[in-house]
């Protein structure tokens, strides 16, 4: 586990999660407590590495996802939903379009994208990109 893993599970208890391992999303079962090494975190087909989907004990909805994004590659169009949404970039040089406005972001940063605004993720670096992101909120369905 290397640094920026450390930060993001350091972050996590700060935004009053108590966290639990769900592999499934749109769970809607309370978070808890959990430990679980990397390489046993599950992959999807798309890159996505799911962490957590769940209730905090407040009531919100937190999701969490690490995605190694390839050179050029962009998870989906850009889009828009009712949830937010908190990018923290671990490596790699993205450019994130946040209402029509690009920011390229590398190592150590961070991005914030606030409910209802249209928004879109690039790897526009020469290597993988990984990124985590924390999903706070009601989930807008599909």
């Amino acid at each position: 586990m290397n640094a920026s893993r450390r930060s993001l599970l350091q972050v996590l208890p700060l935004m009053g999660a108590s966290m639990a391992f769900t592999p499934a999303f749109a769970n809607e079962q309370p978070i808890e407590s959990f430990a679980t090494p990397y390489d046993k975190l599950p992959v999807h087909a798309n890159g996505a590495r799911p962490i957590l989907d769940g209730m905090t004990h407040a009531g919100a909805h937190l999701e969490v996802h690490e995605t190694i994004l390839g050179p050029g590659k962009m998870p989906h169009p850009p889009h828009h939903h009712e949830h937010e949404e908190l990018f923290l970039i671990s490596k790699g040089t993205l450019e994130v379009t946040i209402a029509g406005k690009s920011t390229t972001i590398g190592p150590g940063s961070a991005a914030f994208i606030h409910s209802g605004e249209e928004h879109g993720i690039k790897n526009i670096g020469q290597e993988d990109a990984q990124y985590f992101v924390v999903a706070i909120g009601t989930e807008t369905p599909a």
